[in-house]
């Protein structure tokens, strides 16, 4: 079981715990969504979430990048393979990411097929009660991974990148609409729709581009850094991955 999952399960056994042995009457949960700073209430490193503290500065992680001319040549979206069953738990990436991402667990059942429960998407802040609804967004898109170093990795990285379950922040449950919407495209292109989810988004992108070595073109670096100005606050901790 993936580092990812086992700490979200962690935290939904806690949590349940607290809330029978407190009150038997329904509790609603603290908001999830990050302020224009970066700050939350959602737990450190959860979708939505703060990072933890301790961190390089936002704008300081964003100089760590480094500064290089991406290259689409060659890409394939097959050159990714992804929504693997890497532990072979019999759930893939995409559930994994599901069932660690609920705001309300789903009922899971055979082959890990899911149902009921309910999910957050921080990039436009929408509530969602069916998971056939939500995409498995790799932060950083596979074509501008290509682009920004993938395309010298081995096939075996490429597919660890597309299922990274070990980084809260490589992959997340968004509504297919914004997913669709983002396509390959980078913040100096596209940004969430809800305000509330820029920091967040930011320290996300920047901290998924330092664990993997990936480069930014010399347009999404300044656009990086001119998107951060609010974002004081934020701070990005990531580890670089094997």
């Amino acid at each position: 079981m993936s580092l990812r999952r086992l700490g979200f399960l962690s935290a939904a056994l806690l949590t349940a715990a607290a809330l029978t042995a407190c009150s038997a009457e329904p509790v609603e949960a603290d908001d999830p969504k990050p302020s224009a700073t970066g700050t939350t209430t959602a737990p450190s490193g959860a979708p939505g979430g703060a990072p933890d503290k301790g961190g390089l500065a936002l704008a300081d992680a964003i100089r760590k990048i480094p500064v290089a001319e991406e290259k689409r040549t060659g890409y394939a979206r097959d050159s990714f393979k992804h929504w693997v069953d890497e532990d072979d738990d019999g759930c893939p990436t995409r559930q994994e990411v599901l069932l660690a991402e609920a705001v309300t667990a789903p009922e899971q059942g055979a082959r890990c097929t899911i149902s009921g429960g309910s999910w957050l998407s921080y990039y436009d802040e929408a509530e969602v009660t069916d998971a056939k609804k939500l995409d498995i967004d790799h932060m950083v898109p596979l074509a501008e991974a290509w682009d920004s170093g993938a395309r010298d990795w081995t096939p075996e990285r490429r597919e660890a990148y597309a299922n990274d379950l070990d980084a809260e922040r490589s992959l997340v449950a968004v509504t297919a609409k914004t997913n669709r919407s983002k396509a390959d495209r980078d913040p100096a292109q596209w940004m969430p729709p809800a305000q509330s989810a820029t920091c967040t988004y930011l320290v996300d992108w920047t901290a998924t581009k330092l664990r993997w070595n990936l480069s930014a073109d010399e347009t999404e670096h300044a656009a990086l850094l001119e998107l951060a100005e609010p974002c004081a606050d934020s701070t990005v901790d990531y580890e670089p991955a094997l």
